[in-house]
Order: C-alpha cells, then sequence, then structure tokens
C-alpha cells in the first residue's frame, strides 16, 4: 500500500506544478499525471481486490482508447472532435495516454460509490459510478480545450461559460461512464464489493481530484465557470463521499 500512497503523492506534486508551468512542460505534466493516476489506481486494485480486478482495469484502459477512437472517427459518441499532437504516441489518432485517464478515474469513482452506497444493489451502484466518473469531464474537458489538447468541429450548444465543449460529449460520458461502471460490476466479485479501510488512498485521490480541481479552476486557470459546473456536478458523489467518511470511517476490519 505505501506505493500507492507514493504514487498518489507524485501525482498531486506533479499537479500542483501543472499551474506554474506553460507549454511543453505543462503538456508533460498532464501525461505524468494520467501514468501515475493509472498506476495508483492499478497498483491499488491488485493490492486490495487481485489481478482479475487489475486485469479488469487494463480492460477499461483498452476499451477507453477504443471509444476514443470510435469518437474521433464517426463523432459518436462525443460529437466531431480531434487530438492535437501535444500528448505523446498516438493509435487512430488518439493519444494513448487518454485511454489510461478513463481506468484512472474509473477506479477511485466505482470505490466512491462503494462507499457512498455500500449496500446497494447494481443497477444504483452503477449509476452512482457512472455518474463519478462522468461528471470528472466537467473539470477535464474545459481544462483541456483551454491547453489546446483537442477541441471540437461543432461546440454547440454548450453549457453556460464553457463555450468550448458541446453539451452532447457530456452525455457521451455518461453512456460510456455506465458501461464502465457496469464493467467493474462484473469483475469484481461480491466479497470485494464492499469499502474498505485498504480503499482510503482512492477515496483521497477522489476527494484530491474533486478540490484540486475546483482551485485551480476558479484561481490559477482562468476557467471560473467549469470550477462552478464541475463543482456542482462533481459534488454530487464528493461531497456525500466526504460526509460520509467523516461521520463514519470504514473500520480496519471491515470487507
Amino acid at each position: 500500500m505505501r506505493a500507492v500512497w507514493a504514487l498518489l503523492a507524485a501525482l498531486v506534486a506533479a499537479q500542483i506544478l501543472y499551474p506554474l508551468t506553460g507549454g511543453g512542460p505543462r503538456a508533460a505534466l498532464v501525461v505524468a499525471t494520467v501514468l501515475l493516476g493509472f498506476g495508483a489506481s492499478l497498483c491499488h486494485a491488485a493490492v486490495t481486490r487481485g489481478v482479475r480486478v487489475a486485469l479488469a482495469l487494463c480492460a477499461v484502459a483498452v476499451a477507453g482508447l477504443g471509444v476514443e477512437v470510435l469518437g474521433v472517427h464517426t463523432g459518436f459518441p462525443f460529437g466531431a472532435y480531434a487530438y492535437a499532437d501535444t500528448l505523446g504516441p498516438r493509435a487512430a489518432g488518439v493519444p494513448m495516454v487518454i485511454g489510461l485517464a478513463w481506468a484512472w478515474m474509473a477506479w477511485p469513482a466505482w470505490l466512491a460509490a462503494a462507499r457512498v452506497l455500500p449496500s446497494a444493489r447494481g443497477p444504483a451502484r452503477v449509476a452512482v459510478a457512472g455518474v463519478a466518473l462522468a461528471t470528472w469531464d466537467l473539470f477535464l474537458d474545459p481544462q483541456m480545450i483551454a491547453a489546446g489538447h483537442w477541441r471540437w468541429a461543432d461546440p454547440h450548444p454548450a453549457l453556460p461559460g464553457v463555450p468550448g465543449v458541446p453539451l452532447g460529449n457530456y452525455a457521451g460520458w455518461l453512456l460510456v461512464a455506465a458501461l464502465v461502471a457496469t464493467l467493474l460490476w462484473v469483475a469484481v466479485p461480491p466479497p470485494d464489493r464492499a469499502p474498505c479501510a485498504a480503499d482510503a488512498p482512492m477515496h483521497a485521490l477522489y476527494l484530491w481530484t474533486y478540490a484540486s480541481s475546483v482551485l485551480a479552476h476558479a484561481a490559477f486557470l482562468s476557467l471560473p465557470a467549469s470550477a462552478a459546473w464541475g463543482a456542482l456536478g462533481m459534488g454530487l458523489v464528493a461531497v456525500p463521499l466526504a460526509v460520509r467518511l467523516w461521520r463514519a470511517p470504514v473500520p480496519a476490519e471491515a470487507t
């Protein structure tokens, strides 16, 4: 578990440096953050839930890349968009790191849902995990659009104050996030679906992503509208998660 915390600490450091840099170094920090986040999620899944779940996360990464390739070449399910040549090696027009990003946040989103709804049946858990993952995009896309990493051919209609991202993209994210959550529901055995004390690093990752994104967008990246939309959207899961952790931490013997 020390390795998971070390990867999380390195991720936090990279994200703190992000608004303090620009150009090539900032793009390199995006890639580094995704690699660190994926490494932390994969390591945590393997240590706490076993190889089967870790392999499921790898499958999420491959599927995420596949969905992005589909999106770039057909416009479904996110709308017509294209990537710039700024995020490292590409496969069929999509930076390979993008697939890892899906898996990076899918795991903490899943575990956040497990903590918020510890006894929920499949559909409810999948729905909350899907929302937990999809609402992250309220921060991600505006930030990456502002940095010039990708763009839409026709970003209309859009959320007020976030003109570069079409509403249809968020619907596409919700659809894919629900499919990812369903895959995790199938992959995680019933005894391992309950939250446990060892999930703390992933809870911390989810809450850090939420709080740091609100702060960065509002204070450092000149994106106040996405700060507000993200605070509302991702807060649907992040705030109940924080409240539950504060009121009733998971006991060490929980499984």
